[in-house]
């Protein structure tokens, strides 16, 4: 082998969870390793289902669902006022309501 190219190797280099602060040691070229997900917080090896979130990427999308929804719904009600307004009109006149009906009468 070679000196002096290969990376100095820490047996007991600090491993730290920044979702749970869990903290373990194993061997690695680096002193401090800081991970987000690890084996002890991964779904896979917990088995149990949970979202990781660091970018806030889940509430993103969900506002963006929102607003979808919203100018959904916004445009559907611009349609029906449109549609109401084509019906309500008859050869340039308007159709005459009850209310104006019963004026008329009385």
């Amino acid at each position: 082998m070679k000196k002096g190219i290969h990376p100095k190797l820490y047996k007991n280099a600090k491993v730290t969870d920044l979702s749970t602060g869990k903290s373990f040691t194993l061997a690695s070229t680096k002193e401090e390793i800081t991970l987000e997900v690890t084996n002890l917080t991964h779904p896979f090896y917990t088995g149990k289902h949970r979202i990781v979130d660091t970018e806030n990427l889940v509430k993103k999308f969900e506002n963006k669902r929102k607003s979808a929804d919203k100018t959904k719904i916004n445009k559907k009600k611009e349609k029906a006022q449109r549609r109401s307004a084509k019906t309500t009109k008859l050869e340039g006149k308007q159709k005459l309501t009850l209310k104006d009906m019963l004026k008329q009468m009385g």
